[in-house]
């Protein structure tokens, strides 16, 4: 009965977003087109619920030869991000399009973040089996703490292995605790919590 209210939640809001938010997603699709060759939306495979793949949306945020290329995680600084996708990404707006996804069921609007399947590889097979339990979400309480997971990577030496070695072990752990203890209650705390640091910005 939870899971069934927490999925028409999520239904529901994320519909009322995407209405609400309409003119935002056009305006930033536009520019993001405007700002340099290639498509709006970024597309990659992720991992999601009970280990089944599917295609994250968010908004590009980098040109397109240099999202093909590089190292797997982006630093604050990261010449392939595009002007306007550094805009995007400090404001989180690149990640409005996963309402999408929210709607198709693919995700939820909190939950573990999705990671790509090498990483999820890295995981304790405990940690596999409890975080791919639920849908995988826009924002979560970890999520929110390292809001500044660029800069981290970029202070890093060798920010591949600072992500795998150290932010990734960190953020499994807090994606195992909190499916252990997650709420309706506990969720809306964090949407509000997001919210307030977006708009902060």
């Amino acid at each position: 009965m939870i899971g069934l209210a927490r999925r028409l939640i999520d239904m529901v809001v994320a519909a009322i977003g995407l209405v609400i938010l309409s003119p935002v997603l056009v305006i930033v699709a536009v520019l993001v087109k405007r700002d340099s060759d290639g498509p709006a939306l970024f597309r990659q495979e992720r991992v999601g619920r009970h280990g089944k793949h599917f295609e994250v949306l968010k908004f590009r945020t980098m040109a397109v030869s240099g999202s093909e290329t590089g190292p797997a995680v982006t630093a604050a600084g990261d010449p392939r991000v595009t002007r306007v996708g550094a805009r995007l990404r400090s404001s989180k707006l690149d990640e409005l399009p996963q309402l999408v996804n929210v709607v198709l069921g693919d995700m939820s609007l909190v939950g573990p973040r999705p990671e790509v399947q090498r990483y999820v590889d890295l995981w304790t097979p405990e940690q596999r089996k409890q975080i791919l339990s639920v849908r995988p979400g826009i924002t979560d309480p970890i999520t929110v703490e390292l809001r500044r997971e660029e800069k981290l990577l970029a202070a890093a030496e060798e920010p591949e292995m600072f992500y795998r070695t150290v932010l990734l072990p960190e953020k499994a752990a807090a994606y195992a605790r909190y499916v252990s203890q997650r709420s309706i209650l506990g969720d809306l705390k964090v949407v509000a919590v997001t919210m307030f640091s977006i708009v902060r910005r």
